[in-house]
């Protein structure tokens, strides 16, 4: 009985739901540039903005090991970085430090947290504020979301390259490498102004990903009840069954095809185990946070004095890829 449950729950070599989407994500990118967009240009720049926010599903889907055993054969999958900005190491080895759920939403140990540690909070402008309380409504996380987080996150690792980072540097040549490709295919073959692919599917797309990423983490004392779970959206398909969150962190290696059958077989444990962070669809978060503020800027309880964060080394200033704030930067980068 015991080999016949190991067999059972062996992972599949290859996960083709998980391929087929893969390449269905790159083509219909490529028809739609190809085909649509000279006909209903309007129509084609929503599609492609729909690619970019799937494609960014699948690289976050790709970087916890699927859909093969081979981390470069995955890596190969999402190397051409249709949503241009994150390069997929990087998003790897800092998302990865984000999934230690005992650090949630800490502003110094969670590189994702959207809380600021209050002595870091006072020394930015106040114009800084006053966008960074905006970015805390769901409106503001959509329009806004996407800017602060790509420029802060920028910014921030040229910074390291400057200083010598060269898994860093490195990770930003293979994204080069894939822009090379992309670029020219917007330019020339779909003959879009760069400066049009950018405004509309490059932002469209990182905004409609922030409706999922908005309410994922909040702060509570109970460490399950940090993570959400939104039990039904007509989005799941985009967002890979994430809307399922508090599932995802629960089991990361575990397939998004899965998700929602783990999440049906024992809902009263899922949902007991978040301590009741539930809402029943997205809309129910816009209605309610559209322009509220549905967290405060400062962390409600962590860092509120000057401290470095315990796994990182104290010389470095901290940063936060969420926006232009902070987070750890690792004292030993991952090798690339």
């Amino acid at each position: 009985m015991a080999r016949k449950d190991k067999r059972t729950e062996r992972l599949p070599a290859v996960e083709w739901p998980t391929v087929a989407l893969l390449v269905s994500c790159y083509g219909a990118w490529l028809a739609v540039g190809l085909f649509v967009w000279p006909a209903y240009p309007v129509l084609a720049l929503v599609l492609l903005a729909l690619t970019v926010a799937l494609h960014s599903s699948l690289v976050h889907e790709v970087l916890h090991g699927h859909p093969t055993r081979n981390a470069l054969a995955n890596e190969a999958f999402v190397f051409l970085p249709l949503g241009l900005v994150w390069p997929f190491r990087r998003f790897k080895a800092l998302h990865l430090r984000h999934h230690a759920d005992e650090r949630l939403t800490d502003p110094l140990d969670d590189p994702e947290s959207y809380y600021r540690a209050l002595w870091r909070h006072e020394e930015l402008p106040a114009a800084m504020k006053v966008l960074l309380r905006i970015n805390n409504t769901m409106a503001g996380r959509f329009v806004l979301g996407p800017w602060l987080a790509s420029i802060g996150f920028v910014i921030g690792d040229v910074r390291e390259m400057l200083a010598g980072d060269r898994a860093i540097r490195k990770a930003w040549l293979l994204h080069g490498a894939g822009l090379a490709v992309v670029l020219p295919i917007v330019a020339f073959g779909f003959g879009m102004p760069l400066w049009l692919y950018i405004l509309v599917p490059a932002w469209l797309g990182q905004s409609l990903i922030a409706v999922r990423t908005f309410a994922e983490h909040q702060w509570s004392e109970h460490p399950g009840g940090r993570t959400i779970i939104v039990e039904r959206s007509p989005l799941s398909l985009l967002f890979l069954n994430n809307n399922l969150h508090f599932v995802h962190h629960s089991k990361p290696t575990v397939a998004w095809y899965r998700l929602p059958k783990l999440f049906r077989q024992d809902r009263e444990g899922w949902v007991k185990g978040n301590n009741g962070y539930v809402y029943p669809n997205y809309l129910a978060l816009v209605r309610a946070y559209a322009f509220k503020a549905k967290e405060p800027v400062v962390h409600p309880v962590l860092r509120r004095a000057p401290e470095p964060g315990r796994a990182f080394r104290p010389r470095v200033r901290a940063r936060n890829v969420s926006g232009l704030g902070t987070a750890p930067v690792p004292a030993d980068p991952p090798k690339e």
